[in-house]
């Protein structure tokens, strides 16, 4: 992995693969949907389950049932390749939104990729070998599609799990349920996002007339700090991908983020402003 990690002659491809990505996949609503906004969570892993569970599905059936007709087989195979595109798209879509801050998701995102599609594109040989009547060969090309794909998805996992692509970024950070001191009332300019650190949690403080509102400051989709984003109502629009959440309560009001950020009581005592969690919900 490291090896992968630390490949500087992947970054031009990655970089002009990324570029084109965010491109064609803006803020609106094809992005929302592959992102999985709608969802409560990334849409990508929920469907990487139905390609690699059908393309493997597949190569079982060769293992453990070789005296059927190969039916199952090949519309296995065909379901798995039906759902590739759509799943490709979601993985590539949260990639671009990381690889242009993290040189280590920008290199294994784009072999994670690679091996994916050779995996999809060895099962699509295997299909078209079994519909030619030769299973024998479907089913060498199938295996070796599998080996590929299961070295893609433990590349996926590194990506989520290690590297941070797609949990919300503030679940292991809510911030404190207890009141604590987070700023002065009086330097709290009127309408316009401030941040402070509370107890090592950042929270966006914003006043608003004889109100003060207060939400988690690192947005839940990317990690990219809220306060130096726009205000638009009551909402605030994160300046890196546009996620849009409710400064009130900090509920989710436009993707990609798919999580709503951790919100704060708010109150004022002696001029100093005091936050505390609101329990979720």
């Amino acid at each position: 992995m490291r090896t992968i990690e630390t490949a500087e002659a992947l970054d031009a491809p990655a970089q002009a693969a990324g570029k084109q990505i965010r491109e064609v996949l803006s803020a609106g609503p094809v992005k929302d949907a592959l992102s999985g906004t709608w969802l409560g969570h990334a849409l990508h892993p929920m469907l990487t389950d139905v390609v690699i569970g059908s393309f493997t599905g597949a190569s079982l059936l060769d293992l453990l049932a070789p005296g059927d007709d190969g039916t199952a087989s090949r519309r296995l195979i065909g379901l798995g390749l039906a759902a590739y595109l759509p799943t490709a798209a979601a993985g590539a879509n949260d990639w671009a939104d990381s690889e242009a801050v993290d040189d280590a998701v920008r290199r294994v995102g784009l072999v994670h990729a690679g091996a994916n599609a050779l995996g999809a594109t060895l099962y699509a040989l295997s299909l078209r070998a079994r519909r030619r009547g030769n299973r024998g060969r479907g089913a060498v090309l199938g295996f070796a599609g599998m080996g590929v794909m299961m070295a893609g998805g433990y590349l996926g996992g590194h990506l989520t799990l290690s590297r941070g692509v797609g949990p919300d970024q503030t679940v292991f950070d809510p911030g404190s349920p207890d009141w604590r001191p987070a700023a002065d009332a009086s330097q709290l300019p009127e309408g316009r996002p401030t941040r402070v650190v509370v107890d090592d949690t950042p929270v966006l403080l914003l006043r608003d007339g004889d109100s003060i509102y207060a939400i988690h400051d690192r947005c839940s989709h990317r990690g990219c700090s809220l306060s130096e984003g726009s205000v638009e109502g009551a909402e605030i629009v994160c300046g890196c991908h546009g996620s849009r959440f409710d400064l009130r309560g900090g509920a989710l009001r436009g993707g990609p983020a798919t999580a709503a950020q951790p919100a704060f009581q708010v109150r004022v005592q002696d001029d100093v402003v005091q936050v505390r969690r609101l329990a979720p919900a």
